[in-house]
C-alpha cells in the first residue's frame, strides 16, 4: 500500500538528551507512573477534523497547509486518502485511536439518504484500514453546526424540521461509531443556544435538547451500544450563548431531564477559558460529581478572545490537568484527543507530526509532575489539615448535617471569632514549581 505521508518516520522514545525533532524526549508509551505504562494514563486519539481537514484557514484567510492529497478533486477519492492518512500517521506516532465528526470523514449530500450512503462507504473503507493498523476509533459524533439548515442550532432549533434531520443524522452516527467499535459517543452542542433572547423561548429549547438526549440514550440501548455518552461543554461561539456552558451548568441540565445516569464529559481546555475557568476547575467539578469522562486535549492564546486549538505546551497547565485525572483513577474509556490545529503558518506535514510530538511530551511531563505531587503528599495534606476542623466538635455535626442554625447560633454567640488559619497560597504554587 502506498504511504500518505512517507517522510514521517516512525516515532520513538530518544530521552530528554535527543536533539531529533522526530522523536519523544518524555512520552515512553511503556514507563509506569504510578504502577501503570503512560500509555495507558494518556489513551491519545489524533482528532479528524483538524489533522486531516485543517488547512491553516481562518476568518481572514484561505489554506495554507501543504498536503499530500491536494491534487485530489474527487470527495470520495479523498475521503479514503485522508482516512488512509490518519491511520498511518497515528501509527506512526503511537497514537492509539482518532476521533471524528461524521461529516469530517465522508461528503455530504443533498438528502440525508444520500449523505448516509457516501458515510457507509468510507465506514467500509475504514473497517478495511483496521485491519492493517491497529489504531482504534475513541469518539464518533454528528457534526451538527456547519451546514446552514443548523445556523439556529439543531436540538434546539424553532424549525421541527431541523430537528428530525438533526435526529437521523445523530441516528445513523452512533450506529457507525458502534459499527467501527468506538469507546465514546459526543454531543458538542455547537450551536445549541441563542444569539438574542427577543427571538428565543429558552424553555422550549431547554425542553426540546432534554428530550432528543433521551430519545439518544433510547436508542443506544436498543442497538446494544454499550460505548459511554459524552457531551462536551461550550459557553459560546460561534453562539452568543450555549445551554452546555461549562460543567456545573450540564450537571445541573442533566439532573433535571433525568439524564445524569446516562452522561459524562469530554472536556475541552480551551473551552474552560471561554467559560472563564481553569481547565483545572472543570475537570475537578467533573470529577467531584462523577461525570469526568474524556478530555480535549489544547490550549487557548490569553491574549485572543476565540478558540484558537492550539496544541499543548504550557507543563503547569499539563501537570494540574493529569493532577485531576490521576484522582479521578484515569479516564476509563475515555482519552486525551487533540482537538488542536497547526499556526497558519506551519504549513508542512513535518509541522503536523512534531506538534502532536509535542503534545505528548507536554503531557508526558504534566504526568511525571503530578504523580510526584501525589506520592510526595505535602499538597494534598495541606488540603486536609486546611479543613480539619470538620472532622470534630462543631465542625463534624455541619459535615453530618446534624446541626440547625439555632443550634450553629448558641455554638458560636460567646466565642471571638477571628481570622482564619493562611491559605499560603504562594508557597504552595512554589511546591508545585518544584516539580516541574
Amino acid at each position: 500500500m502506498k504511504q500518505v505521508f512517507p517522510t514521517i518516520p516512525d516515532i520513538a522514545y530518544e530521552g530528554p538528551d535527543s536533539r531529533n525533532p522526530m522523536a519523544f524526549h518524555y512520552y515512553d508509551p511503556e514507563r509506569k507512573i504510578g504502577g501503570k505504562p503512560m500509555k495507558d494514563h494518556f489513551r491519545f486519539s489524533m482528532a479528524y477534523w483538524h489533522s486531516m481537514n485543517g488547512g491553516g484557514v481562518d476568518p481572514f484567510g484561505t489554506v495554507t497547509a501543504i498536503r499530500p492529497w491536494d491534487h485530489i478533486t474527487d470527495p470520495m477519492e479523498l475521503a479514503k486518502v485522508k482516512m488512509q492518512g490518519i491511520f498511518e500517521l497515528t501509527t506512526k506516532l503511537q497514537i492509539p485511536f482518532f476521533c471524528f465528526h461524521d461529516r469530517d470523514i465522508a461528503p455530504d449530500g443533498p438528502t440525508l439518504r444520500d449523505a448516509n450512503r457516501n458515510l457507509d462507504e468510507i465506514i467500509a473503507h475504514t473497517k478495511d484500514l483496521m485491519k492493517d493498523y491497529p489504531t482504534r476509533l475513541l469518539w464518533g459524533t454528528a457534526r451538527l453546526f456547519f451546514h446552514p439548515r443548523y445556523m439556529n442550532g439543531a436540538a434546539t432549533s424553532p424549525d421541527p424540521a431541523v430537528y428530525a434531520y438533526a435526529a437521523g443524522q445523530v441516528k445513523k452516527a452512533i450506529e457507525v461509531t458502534k459499527e467501527l467499535g468506538g469507546a465514546n459517543y459526543v454531543f458538542w452542542g455547537g450551536r445549541e443556544g441563542y444569539e438574542t433572547l427577543l427571538n428565543t423561548d429558552m424553555q422550549r429549547e431547554l425542553d426540546n435538547l432534554g428530550f432528543f438526549l433521551n430519545m439518544a440514550v433510547d436508542y443506544k440501548k436498543k442497538i446494544g451500544f454499550d460505548g459511554q455518552f459524552l457531551i462536551e461543554p461550550k459557553p459560546m461561539e460561534p453562539t452568543k450563548h450555549q445551554y452546555d456552558a461549562d460543567s456545573g451548568a450540564i450537571w445541573g441540565f442533566l439532573q433535571e431531564y433525568g439524564l445524569d445516569k446516562d452522561f459524562k464529559l469530554n472536556i475541552e481546555t480551551n473551552h474552560a477559558t471561554l467559560a472563564g475557568h481553569t481547565i483545572q476547575h472543570e475537570l475537578m467539578y467533573a470529577r467531584i460529581k462523577g461525570i469526568l469522562g474524556s478530555v480535549d486535549a489544547n490550549q487557548g492564546d490569553t491574549l485572543l478572545g476565540w478558540d484558537t486549538d492550539q496544541f499543548p505546551t504550557d507543563l503547569y497547565v499539563t501537570t494540574s490537568m493529569m493532577y485531576e485525572i490521576l484522582q479521578n483513577g484515569g479516564l476509563h474509556s475515555g482519552g486525551l484527543n487533540f482537538d488542536a490545529k497547526l499556526r497558519r503558518p506551519s504549513t508542512t506535514v513535518e509541522d503536523l507530526a512534531q506538534a502532536h510530538i509535542v503534545g505528548m511530551d507536554s503531557f508526558a511531563r504534566g504526568l511525571m509532575a503530578a504523580q510526584a505531587i501525589l506520592d510526595d503528599g505535602e499538597l494534598p495534606g495541606f488540603v486536609e489539615e486546611r479543613y480539619r476542623g470538620y472532622r470534630s466538635d462543631i465542625g463534624r455535626k455541619i459535615a453530618d448535617k446534624q446541626t440547625s442554625f439555632a443550634d450553629l447560633e448558641e455554638w458560636a454567640i460567646d466565642r471571638q471569632i477571628d481570622r482564619t488559619d493562611s491559605g499560603r497560597q504562594e508557597y504552595l504554587e512554589s511546591l508545585v514549581n518544584r516539580f516541574l
